[in-house]
């Protein structure tokens, strides 16, 4: 954990050069390890989001649990999205048309069908705290070492954490490997800050879910998020 008291910059505006793009879906099972062929698929029909450095895939979320059911932790088991489950892809606002092709496609991922319904433009957030469920740090063998990376990441893109906070490691399958990831919250940005991280992302594997971040309401409500 990394962790120093301040007081935050009151900016305003959010830039809307860099949107995300929401797709209602219907899927009734999804592979718990998805998130690079859900990448894979959406890549074979979109042909231009390989070569768009800003475009980035969120991996698909379920809640931990629900009705009974909990979200397993392990490879191989399967997730079970909800009608309110949404794709989302992070996207230069210029190609939010490009984007629209996808609604009505029905992807394979992994042998799970997953059709996109339809799709609306979301505004990156002000919210001055972030998270990402899975960063991909080489050379990072422990948490000190991740938390170090990921100052010296920062420092570099003009970003001065005061607040940081790693959760639990994730092995995610990817074309070349499987690749280590852990999650991360950052609080206490500006608001500059907190746009700009949100826009560019951190580390690798953008294109498979990794490095994407998303707003926190609020930093005491760590439980679920963290574990």
């Amino acid at each position: 954990m990394y962790w120093e008291e301040s007081t935050a910059e009151q900016d305003k505006g959010v830039p809307g050069d860099i949107v995300d793009a929401v797709y209602g879906i219907s899927c009734r099972t999804l592979p718990l390890d998805h998130a690079c062929a859900l990448s894979n698929a959406i890549r074979n029909e979109l042909d231009w989001f390989a070569d768009e450095p800003d475009a980035a895939v969120h991996a698909i979320h379920v809640a931990a649990s629900g009705n009974g059911w909990y979200r397993p932790d392990t490879s191989g088991q399967l997730l079970y999205p909800s009608r309110r489950t949404k794709l989302t892809l992070r996207i230069p606002k210029q190609r939010i048309e490009d984007a629209r092709l996808l609604v009505g496609k029905t992807l394979d991922i992994e042998g799970s069908a997953l059709t996109v319904n339809n799709m609306h433009q979301k505004a990156l957030s002000a919210i001055t705290t972030l998270f990402a469920r899975y960063i991909v740090i080489e050379n990072a063998a422990d948490e000190m070492a991740f938390l170090s990376a990921i100052m010296a990441a920062l420092q570099q893109m003009g970003i001065k954490p005061k607040k940081m906070l790693c959760g639990k490691e994730t092995m995610l399958a990817a074309d070349d490997g499987p690749v280590l990831t852990r999650s991360l919250m950052i609080a206490d940005l500006s608001v500059r800050e907190s746009i700009l991280l949100q826009q560019k992302g951190l580390g690798a594997y953008r294109w498979m879910g990794c490095g994407i971040f998303l707003p926190h309401k609020d930093i005491q409500e760590i439980g679920e998020t963290m574990g």
